[in-house]
């Protein structure tokens, strides 16, 4: 099973950072779900600036834990414009670490 680790922006152009095993769904939730992240519910809408794919939830839980201690600075690295990201229909690339 692929886990996911992405990295979203909020409206009030804050980061958040999570884990999980359907990023589709999980976006989805994030922006009109009353249930989940407290944090991204009250800033919507957010959005889905990168993410990473790994293959258990144990190295998805490590690599949100990495991410989270990344300074802002670094966290704007990864989003920046010219970073690759996939269509959001094709979730089976992304910007895996090695």
């Amino acid at each position: 099973m692929k886990f996911f680790v992405y990295l979203l922006t909020c409206s009030d152009k804050t980061f958040y950072i999570g884990s999980t095993n359907n990023l589709e769904k999980r976006i989805h939730e994030h922006n009109t779900s009353k249930n989940g992240a407290h944090y991204t519910k009250i800033r919507r809408p957010v959005v889905l600036k990168y993410f990473e794919t790994v293959g258990s939830l144990s190295e998805a839980r490590k690599r949100e834990a990495e991410l989270k201690r990344l300074k802002r600075e670094e966290k704007e690295k990864l989003v920046m414009p010219n970073s690759f990201l996939p269509p959001f229909g094709d979730l089976g690339t992304s910007k895996k670490k090695s």
